[in-house]
Order: structure tokens, then C-alpha cells, then sequence
């Protein structure tokens, strides 16, 4: 999927599916509660199409032409897009429940499907995307700001999460108490942590390989 930016920050629902009477009553049904929504007749339509970046999540057939819906999720999952999926299928299986399920699918519904059933499935979607983009957003945003400190407030911060006290931060690097309770308060400062609790979840949220790197 070529992504763009958009500004609105509206909730989009990406619909695949081959029967184009079942993308028509799909989007209807979504664009009668207040859903934007985008059909597609096959993946590789989708995959092709140009998208904004919006909040929301998918609705997809298992068995379609070409790719099937199964295929479409496990491209998505290996390129890193978290975008919830919601199976939607006449032709399920256990089998296919569970892999689907097992790869992070928020819920496999067979055709035809109460109205409520897909309401509620969409809504617990795009709740989730949500909460993954603020998510996601802060880790970037603790990551800009450690990388405003300098090497040796990342010493320090690196010591502090470990539980070490000023003076055996002292005592390590060598250098005086007072420099470390002056280093220590810069990063707390430039990485906007209020307490020690609050500066180790910050270090924590650092991807393992930013971490790993600076503790080397």
C-alpha cells in the first residue's frame, strides 16, 4: 500500500472482497454509523492503491482470487503493519480461525453476519489502531529525546534504571556526586520524566536495539 499523510485523523475501513454486492452492504452499513470506508475487489487491488495514513482497520475475505485474505495478513504482519484485521467469510474453518486468530486478527466472522456482530468487531478495531498509534507516537517521541542527551547523561540514565544510588554513580564514572545529581537532572528534563518510576518506563519503552547499543 502506497500511505500519504492525512490530517483529519478520521477512521478509515479498508474492505476486501470479491462479491461486490457484500463490499456494497459493507460500506453502507459502515457509512450509516458515521465509518468512512474503502472497498477493494482484491488484494492486490489493495495493495496497489494509494491510502492515507488514517486510524481504522480491515475487513477482509479468506478465499478470494489471486491472494487470499490469510496471504494479505501475513504480508502485512512480516512488512510491520499492525492495522487490526477483521475476517469476515462464508468458507471458514477451524484451521483458519486459529491461524488467523493466532496472528493477531481481532475476530473471524461467518457470512452472513448480524449487523451488530461486524459493528462491534469494527469498533474494538479501530480502538486498538488507536491506541497502537499513541503508542507508537510516544516511543518515537522517547527516542527524539534521548537522543538529545549527551553520551555521558546516557551513562548516567543507564545506571539510574538499574537502581544505583548517586555515589555508586559517582564512583564508576569517576566523577563527583554533585556532577551526576546534575547530569541525572538534565536527562530527567530533556526526557520530560517527573520521577524515577517514570524515567525507568521511558527507558524501558526504548526499542531493545537502542538500548542494547547504548548499554555496550
Amino acid at each position: 500500500m502506497n500511505v500519504r499523510a492525512d490530517t483529519t485523523g478520521r477512521p478509515l475501513v479498508l474492505i476486501v472482497d470479491d462479491d461486490e454486492e457484500v463490499r456494497y452492504a459493507l460500506r453502507e452499513l459502515l457509512l450509516s454509523v458515521g465509518l468512512d470506508a474503502c472497498c477493494f475487489g482484491s488484494t492486490q487491488e489493495l495493495l496497489h492503491a494509494d491510502l492515507a495514513e488514517r486510524p481504522g482497520c480491515l475487513i477482509l475475505d479468506v478465499r478470494m482470487p489471486g491472494a487470499s485474505g490469510l496471504d494479505l495478513q501475513q504480508h502485512l504482519v512480516a512488512s510491520g503493519n499492525t492495522r487490526p484485521i477483521i475476517f469476515l467469510t462464508g468458507h471458514g474453518d477451524i484451521a483458519m480461525t486459529v491461524q488467523a486468530m493466532k496472528a493477531g486478527a481481532i475476530d473471524f466472522l461467518t457470512k452472513p453476519v448480524r449487523d451488530q456482530a461486524l459493528l462491534d468487531a469494527v469498533t474494538a478495531a479501530i480502538e486498538k489502531d488507536i491506541a497502537q498509534r499513541a503508542a507508537a507516537l510516544r516511543v518515537r517521541q522517547h527516542v527524539d529525546r534521548y537522543a538529545r542527551l549527551t553520551p555521558r547523561e546516557r551513562e548516567v540514565v543507564r545506571e539510574v534504571v538499574k537502581g544505583r544510588l548517586n555515589k555508586q554513580i559517582a564512583f564508576d564514572l569517576g566523577i563527583s556526586e554533585i556532577t551526576v545529581k546534575l547530569h541525572r537532572g538534565n536527562a530527567m528534563r530533556k526526557l520530560q520524566a517527573g520521577s524515577a518510576g517514570e524515567l525507568i518506563r521511558i527507558w524501558e519503552s526504548l526499542p531493545a536495539a537502542l538500548r542494547e547499543t547504548q548499554s555496550a
